[in-house]
């Protein structure tokens, strides 16, 4: 069963809105084994709308849309929808009575044009919206569906899960189960070498390698007639890419490195605390991002002068006279100043040049070192990143993130 999605609206390809509708359908949709081949915005356009009707329904059986479900001139996706296939509209009183109540129940006068939203063909389903007024419907003719949703989010989600998903689930045979492993240290080119014969001859499951946030993601991904028989077709994969790369791998699903991390020191009651300088709190902030850090972290210090270095850390004069504040001599001291400072087990350091100024040809823009003290023992990275100043930022936290996960993992 193949699918198509369509988001109606002016205003999504005028860019004023970001459109996640589409994202969350083509995920919903692959999860229920239902393929997407095509997706399109259409603007407030009847005939617009109703060529791309036609030209989607020639080669799809199902065709979700989202948006145009409201009570003005220009929201007109159910009435094309009605149009193409030949149906007529007429008031549905019980959809009708519940828009009354919810204009009566916030005591907001109810204008003719509301009712536009309580018209529906005879034979149709209708969909409930329990957050908000208009109503959805499945259009059905000649073995063809139009399912009409609403824009806002919020509200087509809830309507998607409780109402959509339950019909769709009874007209397809099989699911797509999938599982997602998020690498951080390796780029997608490496990672893709190391596992190439892998994704080369699969067949289902299927592997498929993608950039994500400063990081790679593989998605092992199968189609099965039940969810458990999908789980057991990943699993041995999931297995072989660990085997080959599973230093690099430090989550599954969307959980993220500084969740993963935060965890590992609430688990392991490592009391920590960050002295900053071109992240400028950064680590700090992201760190405490994660529910019950407060349990191990201590203080985050942001010392950006030489002066702080030396009164909040004690970094010595002579180190950063010797070799600068931008230095791995800097870096050492500055995490083993704040864990001293604070009694605690780890002490975090970043110190660099962010630019998009200050870059010597000793000290380019986006040289950064981090360092990470662990209970007497205090490792230094030199790193050398591109992008803009808050670019450089980011990947200096992720990579101090991700360098102390790998140092966790060994204690």
């Amino acid at each position: 069963m193949k699918a198509e999605i369509i988001t109606v609206g002016t205003e999504i390809l005028l860019g004023d809105i970001v459109n996640t509708n589409s994202q969350y359908l083509a995920k919903e949709l692959a999860s229920l084994g239902i393929d997407v081949y095509y997706q399109s915005s259409v603007g407030d356009n009847e005939n617009r709308l109703l060529q791309s009707f036609k030209e989607s329904l020639k080669r799809s059986d199902i065709v979700i849309t989202t948006g145009g479900l409201g009570p003005t001139n220009d929201d007109i996706t159910k009435e094309v929808a009605c149009k193409y296939f030949d149906k007529e509209l007429e008031l549905h009183k019980p959809s009708w009575d519940k828009i009354e109540f919810f204009f009566n129940k916030l005591g907001i006068e109810i204008t003719e044009n509301n009712k536009k939203q309580a018209y529906f063909p005879k034979d149709s389903i209708i969909l409930q919206n329990k957050n908000g007024t208009a109503p959805g419907v499945v259009l059905e003719k000649n073995e063809k569906i139009i399912i009409v949703l609403p824009g806002p989010p919020k509200e087509m989600k809830s309507m998607f899960e409780n109402e959509v998903k339950p019909y769709l689930q009874k007209l397809t045979d099989s699911v797509l189960v999938s599982k997602t492993l998020r690498a951080f240290g390796i780029g997608e080119s490496t990672l893709e070498d190391k596992i190439i014969d892998l994704i080369q001859n699969q067949t289902n499951p299927t592997i498929a390698p993608y950039v994500g946030d400063m990081e790679v993601r593989l998605r092992v991904m199968a189609k099965a007639k039940t969810e458990k028989e999908g789980q057991e077709l990943i699993e041995p994969v999931v297995k072989n890419i660990k085997d080959r790369v599973g230093q690099y791998i430090y989550a599954e699903g969307d959980t993220s490195i500084e969740e993963v991390v935060s965890k590992m020191l609430v688990e392991k009651n490592m009391t920590i605390a960050t002295a900053e300088s071109c992240t400028g709190g950064l680590v700090s902030a992201t760190l405490i991002n994660y529910p019950g850090i407060s349990s191990v972290f201590m203080e985050g210090c942001v010392t950006y002068s030489n002066e702080a270095k030396i009164m909040r850390l004690g970094v010595k004069e002579e180190t950063l006279e010797k070799y600068g504040a931008v230095s791995e001599e800097t870096a050492r001291e500055m995490a083993e100043g704040i864990a001293r400072n604070f009694d605690t087990n780890i002490g975090l350091s970043t110190t660099g040049v962010a630019g998009p100024e200050g870059g010597t040809k000793e000290k380019p823009v986006g040289l950064v070192y981090v360092g990470i003290y662990i209970n007497g023992k205090t490792t230094v990275k030199k790193y050398a990143f591109n992008g803009d100043r808050q670019g450089i930022r980011l990947r200096a936290t992720k990579n101090l993130l991700n360098d102390l996960r790998v140092q966790l993992l060994e204690l």
